[in-house]
């Protein structure tokens, strides 16, 4: 049974891919009277203070290049045969750098950034809504609801802000942004490791702060519903201790539900947290999206959303192989 299951989730895991690539696709071509290679050549032009000579047969050449000058139909069919290789292409802006290349510079500063400040969040906030709900811990945990329920509301790139005004402007405590010094040489020494450590403190605290709420929140209400449940009261009857009880019949139930959340906003780590990114002028893929989305790149914007639309898939494949470790009464072995 679970091999079939797994077969099963597998290939719909493949209808979700090709349908969402085919979304990617076509969304960006509804944009009429846009010409990407037209615009990146104009602004190149303008840069250099004259208009270029053979402009057009350069962009014909640039279209023949990248395909553009095909029929939709045959854009589509070697997009879709390309993604099925993860042959990303070339970027329009970048060019002759590819998608692949522009991603892997991108992402190892997305993964660092997200992956800590997603996992930090969701234990500090999961333990916080826990002993928020429980009737046994101090009172002044209660306190503690309408700052999380504030914070929870505010987005990230609010909180960004807000910090790069208090820390960065005023108090001159940490760097206004970027991923690292201006003039510093990326190498892996201390010193630089310490550098990118203190550039990357305002905008994970921005994300921190503001998610902390909502896992805390979530599962403050988790905890609440599993308080009244039978499996609660027998365990109390049997007399065991209130930490055994704390952690092996309310958290581990009320855990479920966050869970599901966590696969989530780890399958969404690839898009990054693009504002705030853009907001810090951070090097990740966030940036490199809302770069791509202005410059209309497509290619490297389908690159970035069909791995955003791989990683949530896989993620969601993970979580349902792992529902029945975290919950017994879960099973994939039939009725």
């Amino acid at each position: 049974m679970l091999v079939t299951y797994i077969l099963r989730r597998s290939l719909f895991l493949l209808a979700v891919i090709w349908t969402a690539s085919t979304l990617i696709f076509f969304i960006p071509k509804l944009t009429p009277g846009r010409n990407p290679i037209r615009e990146k050549l104009m602004q190149e032009a303008s840069r250099g203070g004259f208009l270029q000579q053979g402009m057009e047969e350069m962009i014909k050449a640039y279209e023949s290049k990248f395909g553009l000058d095909r029929p939709l139909w045959d854009q589509y069919i070697n997009y879709i045969s390309d993604m099925a290789r993860f042959n990303l292409g070339y970027s329009i802006s970048n060019y002759p750098k590819t998608v692949i290349q522009l991603i892997g510079e991108a992402l190892p500063w997305t993964i660092g950034l997200l992956v800590t400040t997603t996992l930090i969040s969701f234990a500090l906030g999961t333990l916080l809504g826990a002993l928020i709900a429980w009737p046994r811990s101090p009172r002044w945990f209660r306190a503690l609801v309408p700052p999380l329920m504030t914070l929870s509301a505010v987005p990230y790139y609010i909180l960004g802000l807000l910090l790069i005004y208090i820390f960065a402007f005023r108090l001159k405590i940490f760097p206004l942004g970027g991923g690292y010094s201006t003039g510093t040489v990326p190498a892996l020494t201390p010193a630089f490791m310490l550098d990118i450590l203190k550039h990357s403190i305002l905008p994970a605290l921005s994300i921190v702060l503001s998610a902390v709420g909502f896992w805390a929140l979530g599962m403050r209400g988790m905890m609440i519903t599993v308080q009244g449940e039978d499996f609660m009261t027998f365990a109390e009857a049997k007399g065991l201790p209130q930490r055994r009880i704390f952690l092996n019949y309310a958290v581990r139930n009320a855990l479920l539900p966050q869970t599901t959340s966590l696969a989530l906003s780890l399958g969404h780590v690839a898009s990054g947290s693009t504002l705030v990114e853009v907001v810090f002028g951070y090097p990740g893929i966030g940036t490199l999206l809302a770069r791509s989305i202005a410059g209309f790149d497509y290619f490297t914007i389908y690159g970035i959303v069909f791995l955003v639309i791989v990683g949530i898939a896989i993620a969601t494949l993970l979580l349902d192989l792992l529902y029945p470790l975290l919950d017994p009464r879960i099973s994939y072995g039939g009725s």
